[in-house]
Parts: structure tokens; sequence; C-alpha cells
């Protein structure tokens, strides 16, 4: 998209905000592409910031640590999937789709582009080496629940869900799929989610919608 040029044909200057957000998520794209490719040991902050063609200091300014880089990697990752999931309207959806399309959004992150693969591989390394990290993805994976406890909620209300569900305990049951396929993924690469897919929706349809009179 061209840039909007000032009366002087100039781009309009960019505020330190934009600067710094803009450097921020070229370095964020810069660890999921590392960790994807590399693995995670290879996304030190010199070949963060070398790969994001910026300062090689300047990961290591941003983030100052491992936990201010996953922090950093994790919210960028939810406000992706988030605003994805505004843009596709998921929330004026029908309970059920909104869940399928929910699922399908996480099951083809890791075939789609680094990020869904980046974030498992962090999330295997941390919990393997039992860091204080895994308080990190715990709180990511809660807020994996609140949404998917709010789409069955909705749903219960206007009685597109059945009304016994937990829906509470059927969120975490969700989201635990949904990780155990992925981490799965990671040991076969070559795995058919297809089927997989096809299943876990059609176990969810027994469990979740109304039997029709």
């Amino acid at each position: 998209m061209a840039l909007l040029l000032s009366a002087r044909g100039t781009a309009p200057r960019r505020s330190q905000a934009e600067r710094r957000d803009e450097s921020e998520r070229l370095l964020v794209e810069a660890t999921l592409k590392i960790v994807a490719g590399q693995g995670v040991n290879a996304a030190t902050f010199e070949e963060i910031g070398k790969e994001a063609g910026l300062s090689r200091g300047l990961a290591t300014q941003r983030f100052g640590s491992k936990r201010g880089l996953i922090e950093a990697v994790i919210a960028w990752l939810h406000g992706r999937r988030e605003a994805m999931l505004q843009a596709d309207h998921v929330d004026d959806m029908p309970a059920f789709a909104a869940i399928a399309h929910y699922i399908d959004g996480h099951l083809q992150a890791p075939s789609r582009s680094d990020d869904g693969r980046a974030y498992w591989m962090l999330l295997a390394s941390t919990v393997a080496d039992a860091t204080p990290l895994r308080e990190l993805f715990a709180a990511s994976h809660e807020c994996v629940r609140v949404r998917l406890r709010g789409l069955l909620e909705r749903g219960r209300k206007k009685g597109e869900i059945r009304k016994d569900v937990d829906c509470d305990a059927m969120a975490l049951t969700i989201g635990s799929l949904l990780l155990g396929v992925n981490m799965q993924r990671l040991v076969d690469p070559a795995m058919d989610v297809a089927p997989i897919r096809a299943n876990i929706l059609a176990m969810l349809k027994r469990a979740l919608v109304p039997d029709k009179k």
C-alpha cells in the first residue's frame, strides 16, 4: 500500500510509540521464524535482532530476559488470534459454528505459518526444563479456556448448547484436546489432522448440541 505523502512529498513521521510497536513486531516475528525453523536454542537475542534486520542489542533492550521475550510472543499471538476472530465475526455465529471455527484456527495455525509451530515448541521446551516460565503458558491457556467458556455460555443461554453442559469443564476439555493434537504434531509433523478434526467435531456435536424434538 502506498504511503500517503505530506505536502512536501515525504512520508508522515511515525511517533515513537509507533516505531516501538513496529520494532517489537519485527522482533517477535523473527523469534517465531527462528524457533520454527531452527529450534528454541537458536533464538538468542543476537540472532533475533539480526533476523529482524535491527541492531543486535535491540532484542535485549526490548525484552530484557527470556521471560520478557516469551511474554511478548504470547501477547502478540493472542492479539493476532483475537483480531482474526473479530474479523470473522465469530461472536455473531451460532455457538457450535463459533466453537468449530475456533478449533479450526488452532488446528490450521501450525501448518499455515511459523506462529503455531513456534508456540508449541516454546511450550515443550519450557515444560521440559521445568522452569517458572511455565506459568506464562498456563496463563495463556487460561485465556483460551475463558474464551471458549464464553462461547459455550452464550450458546447455552440461547438454547444452542445443551442445558446440562458444564461450560467451564467443557472449555478446559476442548483446550486440552487442542493442546494434545498440537503437541503430537511436533512429534509427527506429517500427521493428517483432517480425520482428527472430524472426530473432535463429531464428539463435541454429540455432547453439546441439543437433540432435535
